[in-house]
């Protein structure tokens, strides 16, 4: 049986063999060591999840400030108002920050951008939502995962008489907000350590602050403060969702907090999105995090308002709860339509143009298109294309919302920066990260900014074309091919910065079927050991013997767990 099937690069991670065998001597699995020091882990004491081994809160610029001006804000009754970002990041660090704050005593609300009418941040006209708020005009306004980029809106806060604390973890740009406080790790001058932190997290260590702060001023003692761990399941998948970096830190966090939804300590709205999305929490994974759960909190702010989605964080009543996850699955089974719709278009649009092969970067656009699921379209494209693409749906202003996704060879938020030097006034703002940015491009430019933009990322990677390579672990000893080594790999925290282990081992294929009409459910066999394996969304039958990249996982059906192989990719071996 031949396969269609084509190799494709792969390539295993070094091993520095003197720190795998230092972390073998320390008690750590000889599998896992490989795998922890081919990662960076250099002591086992970087896998530590201890709260005592947490960064501590001091270390952020302007974080104790912050929780002076909190605490002043609280002993004196002043209303906050948290001004959240319309992501599952934003959603869950509101949600830490009202239950943090009132549990610390504050008075505080919350408002959330609309995506589609006040765009990103504290934005000029959301400052003036805020002063027209339904529990009356607060004295401080607090934003969470925004804020760094805010200076015409803290600037017309303070027309108003408000006073702003901005939390944010994104880029700064060339001039920041004149706000009482900044905590930020990626402000300039900022000595913490990890840069890495999600907007849960900057404003999870703010009220670890401020907790510190109000207990200082003999507000309570070590005994009867707050707890604020019993936030951390928020902290988790605030985390995850964001894709930020999983350093030790950052895995730290996520690993208490889903040792507490293991152990059934979840707030009612995460079970709620739990139980919704089929899933079990006391078998809670990143996967579920990052691909159940996020999605489900990220529709809401994608298609409507992301209201619902932070009350279904912060409520305590579970029949509320499980109404407005319910409310939040339906609307994330709207946006795959919308989405399923959008990325045939697009696909059909890349090969008309034929180019697809020869360009350095992408560009798709559509004037129908939803601006909440543009981001999803240029995601699955810099998939399957391997290079940075932007998505573009027109406003009704005419111009047009972009969002874009890259690859790790291109810098796409420095990519931006140069192509609106080089062209001022096409670009009408932009912001983001490494590996996905957002831009507002005025009508009428849409052809110049794609020529700007392929020459951009050739001036600055030296680069007209990039290879995709997967990056593997190298052959699982056949010792370690069993369902209770895939049991001890689900236990650790992985994700950005911190691969999934996915090896790479030559099998011979003794059975295979299609299941679903589009999977393939495969026998394998490698050293007398017979395996099932399974293909998503994989049809196409393969050759006899093959080399296969893949991830193992344990499979639980009627009562009984198997080991599983998960194909990621496969081509006849030579």
């Amino acid at each position: 049986m031949e396969s269609l099937v084509e190799q494709r690069l792969t390539k295993a991670r070094p091993v520095p063999q003197d720190i795998a065998r230092r972390l073998a001597s320390q008690g750590v699995h000889p599998l896992l060591a490989r795998l922890l020091a081919a990662r960076g882990v250099r002591d086992c004491a970087e896998m530590g999840t201890e709260w005592r081994q947490l960064i501590e809160p001091a270390r952020l610029t302007q974080v104790d400030h912050a929780a002076q001006v909190l605490a002043d804000a609280i002993e004196a009754g002043k209303h906050l108002l948290i001004i959240a970002d319309y992501d599952c990041d934003g959603a869950t660090a509101c949600a830490v920050a009202v239950r943090g704050l009132r549990a610390l005593g504050a008075s505080v609300d919350f408002l959330v951008p609309n995506r589609f009418e006040t765009g990103y941040g504290l934005s000029p006209e959301v400052v003036e939502l805020a002063v027209r708020h339904a529990a009356g005009k607060p004295d401080i306004l607090v934003t969470v995962d925004n804020g760094i980029a805010s200076v015409d809106g803290v600037r017309v806060a303070h027309e108003h008489g408000m006073q702003v604390v901005v939390t944010d973890h994104h880029l700064p740009g060339d001039e920041l907000p004149d706000a009482l406080a900044i905590v930020n790790p990626n402000q300039p001058n900022c000595g913490f350590p990890s840069k890495n932190l999600a907007g849960v997290g900057v404003i999870f260590y703010v009220l670890m602050a401020l907790r510190s702060e109000m207990r200082s001023r003999g507000h309570f003692d070590a005994q009867s403060q707050p707890r604020l761990d019993n936030l951390v399941d928020l902290v988790a998948l605030g985390t995850v969702a964001d894709v930020v970096r999983l350093d030790a830190n950052n895995r730290l966090l996520v690993t208490r907090g889903l040792a507490r939804m293991r152990n059934g300590q979840l707030q009612p709205g995460l079970r709620a999105l739990f139980a919704v999305s089929g899933r079990d929490p006391a078998q809670a994974t990143t996967f579920d995090l990052g691909f159940t759960i996020g999605p489900r909190i990220n529709a809401a702010g994608r298609l409507t308002d992301m209201t619902v989605g932070i009350e279904c964080l912060t409520t305590d009543d579970p029949d509320h709860a499980l109404a407005l996850a319910r409310q939040l699955d339906e609307i994330n089974q709207q946006r795959r339509q919308i989405e399923s719709v959008m990325r045939d278009q697009a696909m059909t649009a890349v090969e008309d143009v034929q180019a697809s092969a020869q360009q350095a970067a992408l560009c798709v656009h559509h004037p129908q298109w939803h601006q909440g699921v543009v981001g999803l379209v240029a995601s699955r494209l810099k998939e399957k294309y391997y290079r940075p693409v932007i998505a573009f749906a027109q406003g009704d202003d005419g111009n047009w919302r972009g969002s874009g996704r890259s690859i790790p060879d291109v810098h796409l938020r420095d990519v931006l920066d140069l192509v609106s030097k080089r062209h001022p006034g096409m670009i009408l703002k932009f912001g983001g990260h490494a590996m996905a940015a957002g831009l507002t491009l005025a009508d009428g430019h849409l052809q110049t900014f794609e020529t700007a933009l392929i020459d951009a990322v050739v001036e600055l990677t030296g680069q007209t074309r990039f290879e995709p390579v997967i990056e593997t672990d190298g052959s699982l000893e056949s010792g370690w091919a069993n369902v209770q080594t895939a049991q001890m790999l689900e236990q650790q925290v992985w994700g950005a910065g911190f691969a999934a282990p996915l090896f790479q081992d030559t099998f011979q294929v003794a059975g295979q079927r299609l299941v679903g009409g589009k999977h393939l459910k495969l026998s394998l066999v490698r050293d007398r050991q017979r395996f099932d394996a399974i293909w998503f969304n994989q049809a196409e039958p393969l050759a006899e013997s093959i080399e296969a990249v893949y991830r193992i996982a344990p499979n639980v059906w009627q009562s009984r767990i198997s080991l599983q192989m998960i194909i990621d990719a496969a081509w006849p071996a030579s």
